[in-house]
């Protein structure tokens, strides 16, 4: 196989069209979290039922991403990348005129099942595509292009939102989108080592439940599942705090607020390449230690320092992400966008799920309860990661020891 490394012209353009792709795929995905407060306002409704605009289209694209992958093995991953953001695109722009809440969940449903062809076939991409040596700093400037796009989708609504409405914001963004996704379609090369196969139901079941054998995946998936059940929750309800008293913040700074996305940015693309040199299972257990970390941070009253804590909070997620993704590719012997799928599914169930519980939390204990739920998932999370690296550990052993 020819492989695409890094240095090359090639490589530039897999990392730059990726990087639009996951940009337009997360501004359209994240752009209703911080309207949670106006959506709850102009529809007379519950932070916990206000969340359900954000978490159908979480849960849609969480189910829709064991389907994506499989259907990216039959025609292939560029092509369903393309159609993904195109109908995204075009379903982010009809959002806004959404009359009612039901249809704007309705709405947002389908979005995120067309949302998910791009998350389930990117890290499968570039498994195939990119030098073995180079994929943790390519995962890492995938996942950095994902966390611009939902720092930048929120930032956009939250501003259009104080000047022209919620409903503008949300067209607004889908427009950006469309334009972005010409620019990923045409930067992408097309794939070299994809090989293309039929698609049997039953073929397909067995090879997504055999992942499940494959030593450490479960790890990784329950992983994944926590971390972002907490960093939804985070960011879901940290809004309603900061526009009440004592903070009273407008929506356009509480959406400035999402700019310590910039970290993330940064963190998954250096940790992922400090996993590549030091080690997966070192690195991922430092970046859940700054995850909780941050989170803890967040109690203190002072803004600024709450904001530190949120940044912090913010690092630790996305270096903890960009690290389980590139394992995750590693450790599945076969139908790679399969296990990427499973993964992500975990990954988006856990911030469907937990993500709309935790606002009886917020509703009945206040912030500290948020915080609180957190810290739990994320030392459940360390333990897991722990284990993680002694299974993966003896599993090299045991296979040096065979040949």
């Amino acid at each position: 196989m020819t492989y695409i490394k890094r240095g090359t012209q090639e490589f530039k353009k897999v990392n730059f069209a990726l990087f639009a792709g996951g940009f337009c795929t997360f501004a359209i995905l994240w752009g209703t979290q911080p309207l949670l407060p106006e959506i709850a306002k102009e529809f007379q409704i519950s932070p916990a039922v206000s969340s359900l605009s954000q978490t159908s289209t979480t849960i849609a694209l969480a189910i829709s991403l064991l389907i994506a992958g499989s259907l990216s093995e039959i025609y292939g991953r560029k092509r369903v990348m393309t159609i993904s953001l195109v109908a995204s695109s075009m379903l982010a722009v009809l959002t806004g005129f959404m009359p009612n809440l039901d249809l704007l969940i309705f709405c947002r449903i389908l979005l995120g099942i067309t949302l998910a062809g791009l998350p389930a076939v990117a890290m499968a991409y570039l498994g195939e595509e990119i030098d073995p040596k180079s994929l943790g700093m390519a995962i890492g400037l995938y996942i950095s292009g994902n966390s611009f796009g939902g720092m930048a989708g929120r930032i956009i609504s939250g501003v259009l939102t104080d000047y022209f409405g919620w409903r503008t914001a949300l067209t607004g963004i889908g427009i950006v989108s469309l334009v972005v996704t010409f620019i990923f379609w045409s930067f992408l090369p097309q794939s070299t080592n994809f090989k293309r196969q039929t698609f049997k139901v039953k073929q397909f079941g067995i090879g997504l439940f055999s992942h499940f054998k494959t030593p450490g995946l479960i790890y990784l998936f329950l992983i994944g599942f926590l971390l972002q059940a907490g960093f939804v929750s985070l960011y879901n309800y940290i809004g309603f705090q900061l526009i009440n008293p004592p903070y009273s913040l407008s929506q356009t700074l509480v959406g400035f607020i999402f700019i310590v996305y910039i970290v993330g940015t940064f963190s998954s693309t250096w940790m992922g390449m400090l996993a590549d040199q030091y080690g997966k299972s070192r690195m991922l257990q430092l970046s859940i230690i700054i995850f909780m970390l941050g989170v803890c941070i967040t109690l203190n009253l002072y803004l600024w320092l709450k904001i530190f804590g949120i940044a912090v909070f913010t690092y630790g997620f996305f270096a903890s992400h960009s690290i389980a993704s590139s394992w995750v590719g590693r450790l599945a012997a076969h139908d790679k966008a399969q296990a990427a799928s499973l993964y992500l599914f975990s990954y988006y169930f856990g911030g469907s799920i937990v993500g709309t519980a935790s606002g009886t939390f917020y509703s009945n204990f206040g912030w500290i309860g948020i915080v609180v739920m957190i810290a739990v998932l994320s030392t459940i999370s360390l333990l897991i990661s722990i284990r993680l690296g002694t299974i993966t550990k003896d599993k090299i052993k045991f296979s040096h020891h065979e040949v």
